[in-house]
């Protein structure tokens, strides 16, 4: 899946949902995102999942990758992910991170969140990930 609007680039916006102010994790994962040659749009703290969906949508992004350490990601991925599939935009992948318990992982990804990377995860296990899964397959 590679982005046609931007001459092949992948387009990710990284979203920082709900009332945490802790935005250094997420700053620095776009940044590393952007260094590895990807298009990123970072829509800072406090944003509803209603807003990063819509700029998602209106940036026709590829991927959306939420930071949560709040303990709210069960609800904030779930919430995201339906209004997603309201907007006809389920194609765009979910991925995300943040403090959220192991145990939780499987549930995340059973309700459609790509990949989960918990603390300890270097910036080179998310820009990995992302090229072994998008940037390569150019569909």
């Amino acid at each position: 899946m590679t982005s046609t609007s931007t001459g092949g680039r992948i387009r990710i916006v990284v979203g920082k949902p709900g009332l945490d102010g802790h935005d250094r994790g997420a700053k620095i994962v776009a940044r590393a995102l952007r260094d590895a040659g990807h298009e990123v749009i970072y829509t800072g703290l406090h944003q509803t999942p209603e807003q990063i969906v819509e700029t998602a949508i209106q940036e026709d992004a590829d991927l959306i990758g939420l930071s949560v350490l709040s303990g709210a990601h069960m609800t904030l991925f779930r919430k995201l992910l339906s209004l997603l599939a309201e907007r006809d935009a389920s194609d765009i992948v979910v991925f995300g991170g943040g403090i959220i318990p192991d145990e939780d992982i499987p549930a995340l990804q059973e309700i459609g969140v790509a990949q989960v990377f918990t603390p300890g995860a270097t910036t080179g296990d998310i820009t990995g990930w992302v090229a072994e899964h998008f940037a390569e397959s150019g569909s």
